[in-house]
């Protein structure tokens, strides 16, 4: 139980600094609001995270995400396979688009694309792989890539969770044709809220500011048939400041980790793993709780030790997939995916958590024993 004197320590915590106030509060008095200079220079400056790609902002991560696919051409009659333990917009965007969802399983530690499932989900309609760089992890782009190439399928990476993670140096969202993040206030940066879609490619980045803007560059001169996804200049210059700090915070988010990973001894509690080469950066500190996990969560928030369940249901099982699957009578085969959705649990991690913060976590945590 919680002392009087203890405060619950929150799952995630979102910053929003005097620096950050001071930022919208100058775009506000500019009155220079809407896809302005702070956006040139949001994308400018986020590009350096993703070896100097084009940066495309829009107004959050499921529109980067929707917009990636629609610069791609992938429409109806296309299929993209995406994991089915992933939050939904995901395989929202695939759907949006016109696209048929085709689920494959994880890999139980990183919890991102199992390469062999994907090889196996490959047919003849499949245009993209949508690998979900999950909790911060980066997903098996080494091995993932190899089979984009031999098939010819664009690779849309899905680092919405992932800013500055990286993989054998390459860092997220510059392995492939396009990758997409989310600036939610509970990432590990934020805009309040917002999107970017980061790519190699010149024309595909030109195609992604049409879309974004009603299909127009110049006003009036509409070239394509877009849509209004464009990120304000108060949401890019709260970026620029998290941009700016960001590094920093995943530091403490490795090091959070780290003590996490040394304290915590209880039997029944899995701390998580990181492949080799792999650059986590904890958007989740995500563990599996094999037992009673309805028990043990009760037992954390009884000691003021926020937590959660990032995803209780799988995509496939949800009301929008599950219901038109039954009707073809389609199923999935992902036991990796029922396995982790049955125990993970998300422990706090963000970079505000003080050292006694930790001690209380793992301390909590330990106390759970083995029998749960």
């Amino acid at each position: 139980m919680t002392s009087i004197n203890e405060q619950p320590i929150p799952a995630a915590r979102p910053v929003i600094g005097e620096d950050e106030i001071e930022a919208a509060v100058r775009v506000l008095r500019s009155g220079r609001v809407v896809q302005g200079p702070e956006v040139a220079a949001f994308e400018e400056g986020f590009s350096r995270l993703v070896d100097d790609r084009h940066c495309v902002a829009v107004n959050s991560g499921t529109s980067a995400l929707h917009l990636l696919l629609l610069a791609l051409g992938i429409g109806p009659g296309d299929e993209v396979i995406v994991p089915s333990f992933s939050f939904a917009a995901s395989a929202n965007a695939v759907r949006l688009v016109g696209a048929d969802v085709v689920f494959a399983d994880i890999e139980p530690g990183s919890f991102g694309l199992d390469p062999a499932a994907v090889e196996a989900a490959i047919t003849p309609r499949t245009a993209a792989i949508m690998p979900v760089h999950l909790y911060g992890h980066p997903a098996a782009m080494d091995k993932l890539m190899p089979i984009a190439d031999k098939h010819r399928l664009a690779v849309v990476e899905d680092a919405c969770q992932a800013h500055a993670a990286a993989l054998n140096g390459t860092p997220v969202g510059a392995f492939g044709a396009g990758g997409t993040f989310s600036f939610y206030p509970t990432k590990n940066m934020h805009s309040l809220e917002g999107g970017m879609v980061t790519t190699a490619d010149a024309e595909l980045a030109r195609t992604l500011r049409l879309l974004r803007n009603q299909g127009m560059e110049q006003r009036y001169a509409n070239e394509i048939v877009g849509a209004n996804m464009r990120m304000t200049d108060v949401s890019a210059a709260v970026g620029r400041v998290q941009l700016g700090k960001v590094e920093a915070w995943t530091e403490q988010r490795r090091a959070n980790a780290a003590y996490l990973d040394a304290h915590i001894t209880a039997p029944a509690v899995a701390t998580p793993p990181v492949a080799e080469g792999a650059r986590h950066v904890y958007h989740q500190y995500t563990v599996r709780i094999s037992g009673d996990r309805d028990a043990a969560m009760a037992k954390l928030t009884e000691a003021g030790i926020g937590n959660a369940v990032y995803y209780p249901t799988p995509i496939h099982r949800l009301k929008p997939y599950w219901e038109p699957d039954q009707k073809a009578g389609r199923t999935w085969d992902l036991p990796e995916t029922e396995r982790a959705a049955a125990e993970v649990v998300s422990l706090p991690v963000h970079p505000s958590l003080t050292e006694g913060d930790l001690q209380r976590i793992a301390a909590a945590v330990n106390s759970l024993g083995e029998n749960l």
